[in-house]
Formats: structure tokens, C-alpha cells, sequence
């Protein structure tokens, strides 16, 4: 290599992260996000077969505990590239060395809360400490150029160093304690969000800024736990003793019951920026977690339903995972819209839309608790998703806002 190129190659491989304050205001999700992300598809997955194969109280725990950090590992890599990352070597490399280690968990993530637990512990402990590093290196930088922010990078490096050695210490402890652990991790990780978000100083509110790029990265993550619909419809008619009509008609409902969340989710707030409120903000990207964790445990649930289609009823455990995940989702949704921009100005539509979501959250309970035949559930499943997406549609034509969350890609019409 010449020594006219050496030098820019090297700062192309070695440059500062962005500073806290250089947000890239029209910045694209860019393909190395992307290629990310397919990392977790793989993790998902397996965190998602782990509950099929055990449809239980402690197996929807487990579920719930490995998933939620799982997504905390997710918010943490996403966001640093979304604030501090750039287009060059030293980004591509941090995704490149995350994705390694992601590989290692998705090996460990189905047995994670049993056998696999202390591989997953360590290799989890590997991705916070290497993301611990980067964030520092971004505190580093607030010393001399953001100083304003330097008490919520101390706390955001403190508690990933605190994270990243408590993890590891569960490595050593016995099954049942390494799970309530984790456990108590999580939700210190939601709390302690929050409450940086609510500082009264400088918090994650004025250092998280709404950006069409970052609402576009959890709206992925959306898309990649509906895979786990498809994967589960996939499975469980693979796996189904009989390939008959009922079989299909169950499996055919199944898949339908994701494209209504798919619909209900990104018409109703996706691609819409959240609030720059301070709280706001925290609150519209943990609600995320309860809504895709919902998504997942229902393509989980799909295996079960589709392999007992001739059932009279559906088993009791699985009707109540898919009913209550989509209530959970439903609910979780209402803290999502009254998070965005847009709840404010289309206020008239998104106050009925809250109640419409729970009385629908409440319905898919009643359904769960029915247990009707699977196709039965299915269809009540897809009733509830099909109602509330029209009637969140006629209140934005009655407001003359449907569609205004998409953007006009049409050629401008030519002159007379």
C-alpha cells in the first residue's frame, strides 16, 4: 500500500465514532443493518422453537426472559449505529464482530434457559463487554466535544460494565437462579431506560433524536419476528399428520392471522416518528418489546394449533399463547400511538383507536379461553385483527389522513 493511500485508509478504518449531536437527520437504513439483522433472525428462531416444543407456564418464562435480552442486545447494537456510526471500516467491523457473537448465542439461545445456559451466559457477557467498548469510546469523545452529555454516557457505560460482569457471573450459578437473574437483569435494563430518558438533565430524550432511519430499524425487527409466523405456519404443516383441507384451511388462517398484525402494525404506527417529549421517546422503543416478543410467541403457537387442526378444540395451552400474545400485542400497541407525533394531531382517531385495541385484546382473551377447534380460533383471531384494522381506516378517511404516513413516490404530473 503507497503512502498516499495508507493514510486514508487507516482513518477510514480507525475514525471516531459520531459524537452525540451529529444526527443524520435523512440517513438511510443502510445494508450492513440489514445484513445485521438476518443475525437475529437466526437467534430468534431458536429462542421461538424452544417454546414450541414446550407450550407451558415455565416454557412462556423461559421464552419471555431469553427473548428480552435478546432484544436488549438488538437495542444496543442498533442504536449505536444509528447515533455513533459512520459509513466505514470501524462500523463494519463492530457489526461484523456483534454478528460473530450473535452466531454464538443463536447456538445456545434454545437450550439457553437449561443446558445451554452457561455457553449462552458467556457468549451474551462477549456482546455486551465488546459493546461496552464502543460506548466508551463515545463518552471518551464527549469529554472534550459534547461534555453536556457526559452523565448519561457514565451511566450507559456503567451499567453496561455492570451488565456485562453480572451476566458472566451467572454462568455459575444453578439453572433456576441463572434464570431469575436474567430475569431481574432485563428489567433493570426497561427500568433503568426509562429513568434515563426522565433525567432531569441531559437524558436519552435530547440524545435519542426521532429519525425516519431509526423508526424504520424497530419497524425490521417487526419484520423479522412475523418471519417466525411464516416459519411456524412452514413447520406446522410440515410436521401435521394429515395435509388435508382442514389442515391447510387451519394453516392458510394462521398465516393470515400475521398479515393482519402486519397491517394493523405498520398502518396504524409504523414509519410514524414518536414524540421528542422527553419520556416519549423511551416509551414508543420499549414498547417494541412486548409487541414483537407477542409477534414471536405467536409463531411459536402456530405449530401446535396446525398439528392438532382435527382436534374437536384446541389444547388449552396453545389457545391461550396465541390468544394472549395478540392481546399482549394489541395492548402494548396502545402505548406505541400515544407515543407518536401523530397522536397528537390525529388525536381523533388514534383516542378511539386505544379503546378499539383493548376491547380487542379483550375479545382474543374470551377466544382463548373458548378454545374453540384451531380453524375456529384462527378465524376469530383474523376477525379481530380485520375489525380493528377498519376501524382505524374509516376514522383516518373520516380525519382525511389515510395514507399520510406513506410517501408520495408518484412522477409529478406533467404540465398543461
Amino acid at each position: 500500500m503507497t503512502g498516499g493511500t495508507r493514510g486514508p485508509f487507516r482513518r477510514w478504518l480507525s475514525s471516531p465514532p459520531r459524537a452525540h449531536g451529529e444526527i443524520i437527520e435523512d440517513r438511510t437504513v443502510s445494508f450492513l443493518e440489514l445484513f445485521y439483522d438476518l443475525a437475529y433472525v437466526a437467534v430468534v428462531t431458536q429462542v421461538a422453537h424452544r417454546l414450541t416444543e414446550d407450550i407451558s407456564v415455565r416454557g412462556v418464562i423461559e421464552f419471555a426472559i431469553v427473548f428480552s435480552m435478546i432484544w436488549i442486545a438488538w437495542f444496543n447494537g442498533s442504536l449505536y449505529v444509528e447515533l455513533h456510526g459512520r459509513e466505514d471500516g470501524r462500523t463494519r467491523l463492530l457489526v461484523f464482530d456483534q454478528m460473530g457473537l450473535l452466531v454464538l448465542l443463536a447456538v445456545f439461545a434454545e437450550h439457553a434457559a437449561d443446558t445451554s445456559g452457561q455457553p449462552f451466559a458467556f457468549a451474551y457477557a462477549a456482546f455486551l463487554a465488546l459493546m461496552t467498548w464502543h460506548w466508551y469510546a463515545v463518552r471518551r469523545q464527549d469529554v472534550t466535544e459534547r461534555p453536556e452529555y457526559l452523565a448519561i454516557t457514565a451511566w450507559y457505560v456503567g451499567a453496561m460494565v455492570v451488565s456485562s460482569v453480572a451476566i458472566a457471573a451467572t454462568a455459575f450459578f444453578p439453572i433456576d437462579v441463572r434464570l431469575a437473574l436474567w430475569g431481574v437483569f432485563s428489567v433493570a435494563w426497561i427500568v433503568g431506560i426509562q429513568l434515563a430518558a426522565s433525567a432531569p438533565r441531559v437524558g436519552m430524550s435530547e440524545a435519542v433524536v426521532p429519525t425516519e432511519s431509526l423508526v424504520e430499524r424497530f419497524g425490521l425487527f417487526v419484520i423479522i419476528v412475523l418471519g417466525e409466523v411464516i416459519f411456524g405456519v412452514v413447520e406446522g404443516l410440515s410436521v401435521a399428520p394429515e395435509a388435508d383441507l382442514k389442515t391447510l384451511t387451519t394453516g392458510s388462517l394462521a398465516l393470515i392471522v400475521g398479515f393482519g398484525i402486519w397491517w394493523i402494525y405498520f398502518d396504524l404506527v409504523g414509519r410514524r416518528l414518536p414524540k421528542r417529549d422527553r419520556g416519549a421517546i423511551s416509551t414508543w422503543m420499549l414498547s417494541h418489546l412486548p409487541i414483537t416478543m407477542a409477534i414471536a410467541a405467536v409463531g411459536a403457537g402456530m405449530v401446535s394449533l396446525i398439528e392438532h387442526a382435527h382436534d374437536p378444540t384446541t389444547p388449552p395451552a396453545t389457545a391461550w399463547l396465541l390468544a394472549g400474545s395478540t392481546a399482549v400485542a394489541l395492548l402494548a400497541l396502545i402505548l406505541t400511538e400515544r407515543s407518536i407525533a401523530d397522536s397528537v394531531r390525529l388525536a381523533v382517531v388514534y383516542r378511539p383507536m386505544s379503546i378499539a385495541l383493548a376491547a380487542g385484546a379483550g375479545v382474543a382473551l374470551l377466544a382463548g379461553w373458548l378454545a374453540p377447534a384451531p380453524w375456529v380460533l384462527a378465524l376469530l383471531l383474523v376477525a379481530i385483527l380485520t375489525a380493528l384494522w377498519f376501524f382505524a381506516v374509516a376514522w383516518m378517511i373520516r380525519a382525511g389522513a389515510w395514507g399520510d404516513a406513506v410517501p408520495d413516490t408518484r412522477e409529478p404530473e406533467a404540465a398543461d
